[in-house]
């Protein structure tokens, strides 16, 4: 499996919406999962790279005010210059126990210094668990094009 890339943060007043309950503003974690997501990105590819796309980002479960958040990312597929990164959001409770809140694939690519596309390392599945999850992802991409050329006023 590669590596992981983990984070923590606290929820604090600024990262919550005017709800009565002071609950996180959906928006600081779509930043969040961003940031997590192209470091795991730029690890596993060593350069930079840009957001393509967000999939389907449904939020779960709330978080509050002083929860902890903690957020994992890992690589899932690769293609030639692009690949996906998974990024699981918990809520971390003082007993250690943590509580998925939110799942999202976020597809970068990467670039050279010039900017442009680049190719990225392949990402070989070993064990069953990485076969399905790349394979899952061979799904999702798929579903993306067909969705991207709906956008552009395609079939």
């Amino acid at each position: 499996m590669p590596e992981k890339t983990t984070t923590v943060q606290i929820i604090m007043p600024q990262h919550c919406n005017g709800y009565k309950k002071q609950r996180l503003f959906g928006g600081q974690m779509m930043a969040w999962i961003d940031v997590i997501g192209g470091v795991a990105a730029r690890r596993y590819t060593g350069k930079a790279v840009t957001t393509v796309s967000i999939d389907n980002l449904t939020f779960l479960k709330p978080a509050y005010l002083n929860d902890t958040v903690v957020q994992e990312a890992m690589v899932t597929w690769t293609g030639h210059t692009s690949l996906e990164v998974r990024v699981d959001s918990m809520v971390e409770r003082l007993d250690g126990s943590r509580e998925l809140i939110n799942r999202a694939y976020v597809v970068f690519v990467a670039l050279d210094e010039n900017d442009k596309p680049t190719a990225v390392p392949p990402f070989v599945p070993e064990t069953e668990e990485e076969k399905r999850i790349f394979q899952d992802a061979e799904i999702r991409k798929h579903i993306r094009l067909s969705l991207g050329n709906e956008a552009k006023g395609g079939k």
